[in-house]
């Protein structure tokens, strides 16, 4: 039953963004950064953590989730160090997904024969 709030929860997020795709003249860019947004503020007034613990994986993947660990990851350091959280919380929550993403894009460059689209 988890596999299945999983995708219906990731599912509707992708919806959403497949919404403002059709239906705007908003960049992919731009809606990549609207999810982010929304995703640390909907954590900041409390309303996202009710969706990741019923979604789970489905909340946490998509772009939106990425906004969620920042704003997780700054309160959780505020508590604990202060004013000097806010700075240092988003980069220790999601130094691990970034690396791991530059790590994974750089071995595909090596694997891949990237040509220019002329």
């Amino acid at each position: 039953m988890d596999y299945v709030r999983a995708f219906i929860v990731g599912g509707l997020i992708c919806v959403i963004a497949q919404i403002l795709m059709d239906r705007t003249k908003l960049m992919t860019g731009r809606i990549m950064v609207i999810f982010v947004v929304s995703g640390v503020v909907l954590t900041g007034l409390g309303l996202y953590q009710p969706l990741v613990d019923y979604g789970g994986s489905g909340a946490t993947v998509p772009i939106i989730g990425f906004g969620y660990s920042l704003a997780k990851g700054v309160m959780e350091e505020v508590d604990k160090a202060g004013l000097m959280g806010v700075l240092s919380g988003g980069l220790k929550a999601s130094s691990a997904g970034i690396a791991a993403a530059i790590a994974f894009s750089y071995l595909a460059s090596l694997v891949s024969s990237p040509k220019s689209k002329i």
